[in-house]
């Protein structure tokens, strides 16, 4: 079955099940895509709570929710620490959600009063305490997250679609799970390029990974966007590319205001940029890399759900799993057929795990890590497709699942709609 181009750029090649797929498109509305974060004490951020509990707890932490539709996270959290009046460094978030969604996630304000935060209501932004706590959100107190998606636009009949994702749902529970790759959304769906930039920075290309950042352009954004990126690429003049690059491309002008006034200085232009997204560059480009350890694994018929003798495994849940290397300074690749496909995929990009130091920015340094190879998909449920009441003769379907923190939901949605596009399909 034939992979989208575009899957092939971030390294997904291959997919798990052999049934056609049903088409349609996501996210029409952001609110077709929900996501409801889930801690490992069981607390859900929810997006609509039936009640507001009481304030209870004490510490310096002020736990909160933060819903927000169609907003990039770390946008937000610096127009909430505006709101609030503080750094934003006071606001810990345990992971980054869709933007192009309806969410609902668990952060944590430092010396905060739950009546400063209970003001923050806008159309797209709630944020309502829950309690104080000594502790603050991150990511170890992450269990994964709860998505209720309404996939629409689908041109196949109300039984079609009943076969094939009944099919798909078969073959899914069969393997145990999903192949666990990273998602569209890790690289950026409309603009793949954050793991370009991460391999430029771990070899050293500052220039490079500088220019790909702000300049390399694609067809699916925004015309505005795309010129002012076609300029900057072809003049390489930063302080000419300042009036004309449009004020939503926010990080981008702040790489230029740098190199607008220290031209040669790529490294500061990065130091300009927050360091959780500086750490996302390097991040995709390890995230790309496991990628394409995975699919040849699948390729080649590997187990997914049980390591075979040598390979890295981690324990969940008291269960051995197989898992593969996210490549880093400290971590050793696989042994046998699997390290053979790690190391002719790393010849061939031209790198060494020890690259993963970055010595002009030791804060995105990587030592690496293992991933499990194969996703659990839990309470699984997929409701009668109906018509689509905002596509006329076409009929939309509701999905319903939850994720340990770290998978993808559009990994699992790929597999049940095949599409073509994926940026035409929402992805």
């Amino acid at each position: 079955m034939n992979v989208p181009r575009l899957e092939k750029e971030i390294g997904i090649e291959v997919y798990a099940t052999k049934t056609d797929g049903i088409g349609g498109r996501l996210r029409q509305v952001p609110e077709d895509f929900k996501v409801e974060e889930i801690l490992t004490n069981g607390s859900t951020a929810r997006i609509e709570p039936a009640n507001i509990p009481d304030i209870t707890g004490h510490g310096r932490y002020l736990t909160c929710v933060l819903v927000k539709c169609d907003m990039d996270t770390f946008q937000t959290v610096e127009a909430i620490a505006k709101r609030l009046n503080i750094d934003s460094d006071r606001i810990q978030i345990g992971g980054i959600k869709d933007a192009n969604a309806l969410t609902a996630q668990h952060v944590s304000i430092s010396r905060m009063l739950p009546e400063q935060v209970g003001q923050i209501k806008t159309r797209n932004l709630w944020v309502y305490p829950l309690r104080f706590s000594n502790e603050k959100i991150n990511s170890n107190l992450l269990f994964g997250n709860q998505f209720h998606i309404k996939i629409r636009d689908i041109n196949c009949s109300t039984l079609t679609i009943a076969k094939r994702e009944k099919k798909t749902k078969q073959e899914l529970l069969k393997l145990g799970g999903c192949p666990n790759f990273f998602g569209h959304q890790r690289f950026g769906t409309t603009r793949p390029i954050t793991h370009l930039v991460g391999k430029s920075i771990v070899l050293g290309e500052w220039k490079k990974a500088a220019l790909t950042f702000m300049a390399k352009s694609s067809r699916y954004e925004h015309p505005e966007s795309r010129e002012a990126r076609q300029t900057l690429r072809e003049a390489q003049d930063y302080e000419e590319a300042l009036s004309c690059f449009p004020p939503k491309l926010v990080y981008e002008r702040q790489m230029l205001m740098h190199l607008a006034r220290r031209r040669t200085d790529f490294i500061g232009g990065f130091h300009r940029l927050p360091k959780k997204l500086c750490q996302l560059f390097v991040q995709a480009y390890q995230s790309y890399l496991f990628n394409r350890f995975l699919s040849e694994r699948i390729q080649r018929e590997l187990p997914l759900e049980n390591p075979l003798r040598g390979e890295h495994k981690v324990t969940i849940d008291s269960e051995d799993c197989a898992a593969l290397p996210l490549i880093g300074y400290k971590q050793a690749l696989s042994r046998g057929v699997q390290g053979g496909i790690e190391k002719r995929v790393l010849d061939e990009e031209g790198v060494e795990p020890q690259n993963f130091k970055v010595s002009c920015m030791r804060e995105i340094s990587s030592s690496g890590g293992l991933r499990t190879t194969l996703a659990p998909i839990i309470d699984l449920s997929i409701e009668r497709p109906s018509e689509d009441e905002m596509n006329i003769g076409k009929k939309s379907m509701d999905i319903s699942f939850t994720l340990r923190k770290g998978s993808y939901a559009t990994v699992i949605l790929r597999e049940f709609m095949k599409p073509k596009n994926p940026i035409r399909a929402g992805f």
